[in-house]
């Protein structure tokens, strides 16, 4: 079976990966059928030839599950399309004030819909 897969390069705790179609009975870095880019994921850095890729995967290749994800996730020139998190991390104290002001504001919109509840009611019994 051809598989879609990296290949492992670089050095130690610094990777670099190509992305190649390869037998799926070769080693991980065995001799490829063809080499369609490669992956940086200390720098989300990629180029992929991503029109080869599809043709590969149309004659029945099967990606990796890392492979799927880059190859979904890049644009017509190969790039990778990194969506930067904009999670704030915020300390315990922080993190304390935040759900009570949320709290509060819960409480508050609570009690004006109570009073709202009770004009409509007051309004109806006239």
């Amino acid at each position: 079976m051809v598989k879609i897969r990296l290949k492992r390069l670089g050095y130690k705790k610094n990777p670099v990966y190509r992305i190649v179609v390869i037998d799926s009975r070769e080693k991980r870095e065995g001799r490829p059928i063809e080499e369609l880019g490669f992956y940086n994921p200390k720098t989300k850095e990629m180029k992929l030839d991503k029109a080869n890729a599809q043709n590969w995967l149309s004659k029945g290749a099967q990606a990796s599950e890392t492979v799927a994800y880059l190859i979904a996730n890049c644009d017509e020139n190969g790039a990778l399309i990194y969506k930067k998190k904009e999670v704030v991390k915020l300390s315990k104290k922080a993190q304390e004030k935040a759900k009570a002001e949320q709290e509060a504001q819960a409480a508050a919109q609570a009690a004006a819909a109570e009073e709202a509840a009770a004009a409509t009611e007051a309004e109806a019994s006239v």
